[in-house]
């Protein structure tokens, strides 16, 4: 596996941690700006923890960075952290996550998936993304 993993070029990884953060936070407006649903304070964390690794997997990508996991995993393991948390709290809540807005009570389910549950999801690509950045570099 981490030979056929050497052999990929970094900028197909820096392409799928771009497209993966691309995608989340298109998502993530969609549901506020298009769906009208209103974040709570563990979205907003999440959001920005999210909405910069669309900019630094872009330029990244542009330039041919694949040093670029030093910036990317601080940001995408702490929002795993915080999606994780989120999660956690919808499930012991019975379905709340007790901080107001859109995520209170699940209001929607893509693939069986909540929000944070679709968030944690897309930092554990990006993570995963990443630490296959810095197992490439070595």
């Amino acid at each position: 596996m981490s030979a056929r993993l050497d052999r990929l070029d970094p900028r197909y990884r820096l392409a799928a941690g771009a497209v993966v953060a691309l995608v989340a936070t298109a998502g993530s407006l969609y549901f506020s700006e298009g769906m009208g649903l209103v974040p709570c304070e563990l979205c907003w964390f999440q959001r920005v923890l999210m909405y910069p690794l669309v900019v630094v997997f872009g330029v990244a990508l542009v330039e041919r960075r694949p040093g670029v996991y030093r910036t990317v995993l601080p940001l995408s393991t702490l929002g795993a952290v915080v999606a994780a948390y989120h999660s956690w709290l919808q499930i012991s809540a019975g379905g709340r996550c007790g901080l107001g807005g859109g995520c209170a009570a699940v209001q929607l389910r893509v693939v069986g998936l909540t929000i944070p549950n679709l968030s944690l999801v897309a930092f554990a690509l990006i993570t995963a993304t990443a630490a296959a950045l810095f197992v490439g570099e070595r």
